[in-house]
């Protein structure tokens, strides 16, 4: 696609005075695996943009346009409109354009039915809205969003609990779940950009959102830690917010060791927002205005820059 990088134009000039690019990348991972057993594809490209964009939205960012990239054994015109569709859903629900793709077919590298995607996105932000946890600070509050379910990390895990161990079929009905296997395991990931957009345009003149974390491989723990300044440790409170039942349905079948859940899954929590104190309260009410499902779960204090659970 040609764009012009204009920022005297009217789109940016009624928002941007010093606008900076941000581009991300990402993919699926096998996810990809379960909609193939289902036979269902157009759920993977929602999570396709969630990645990339839930990414660009930790510094602030508005996307502005997105790219994807399908690989696949043959072609196949059926899946790929599937899988378009979910993308198109995605950019939707992010106000992100989709400006164009690739399609590449290569019989000598995947196995018929196999097929991965990757997914870009280019987004921009204000130069002195840049959102880097460099403002983190002893007294701000940890609020966490709620995930809709496993998002789109853990799943080499997870098919070999449900799919392995446990021998299940994607069909198979969960009561404790109220759903199928396949339907659980394939619910899009949330993708958080309006929302958040929203809240950081709210606060425009103040800066109150001091560091953003998209919670994916490495959970709560990794995620957290990489945005914390020195001098400035998060303390989590465990059960401060409602893990869904998947999660602890998952532990189970597998036995899975607590460290091992949190290390790879989000467990109920996909996006963390790092805040003032002051303005704390207005922004949950806000997220919970806009339906995304919150909690304050946690607080930074002064120590070494770190991660630990109460």
């Amino acid at each position: 696609g040609l764009f012009q990088l204009d920022f005297a134009s009217p789109l940016f000039a009624r928002r941007y005075e010093d606008p900076v690019l941000v581009s991300c990348t990402d993919g699926v991972g096998t996810k990809l695996k379960v909609a193939t057993r289902m036979g269902v594809h157009n759920s993977v490209g929602i999570d396709l943009v969630a990645m990339s964009v839930n990414d660009a939205i930790c510094c602030g960012a508005e996307p502005l346009f997105f790219l994807d990239y399908v690989a696949m054994s043959h072609d196949d015109p059926l899946l790929l409109e599937q899988i378009v569709e979910g993308i198109t859903a995605g950019c939707m629900q992010s106000d992100c354009a989709l400006l164009g793709g690739e399609t590449a077919i290569m019989p000598d590298i995947y196995e018929r039915g196999d097929y991965d995607l990757a997914g870009f996105c280019v987004g921009v932000v204000e130069r002195k809205r840049v959102i880097d946890g460099k403002a983190i600070a002893p007294g701000d509050v940890v609020i966490g969003l709620a995930s809709s379910g496993l998002h789109s990390n853990g799943y080499s895990l997870v098919r070999k609990i449900v799919f392995d161990i446990a021998d299940l079929s994607v069909d198979d009905f969960v009561d404790e779940l109220g759903r199928t296997v396949g339907h659980a395991l394939l619910e899009p990931t949330r993708i958080y950009t309006r929302a958040v957009r929203q809240v950081l345009n709210h606060y425009r003149v103040k800066s109150v959102v001091h560091g953003i974390a998209h919670i994916t491989g490495g959970g709560v723990h990794d995620n957290l830690e990489r945005i914390l300044p020195e001098r400035c440790r998060a303390v989590i409170e465990r059960d401060s917010w409602n893990v869904p039942p998947l999660f602890g349905w998952l532990q189970r079948l597998g036995e899975v060791d607590p460290a091992e859940m949190d290390r790879v899954f989000n467990m109920g929590v996909g996006l963390i927002l790092v805040v003032s104190p002051y303005y704390a309260d207005s922004i949950r009410t806000q997220l919970s205005d806009l339906g995304v499902e919150n909690w304050t779960i946690g607080r930074i204090v002064d120590g070494p820059s770190g991660v630990v659970f109460e």
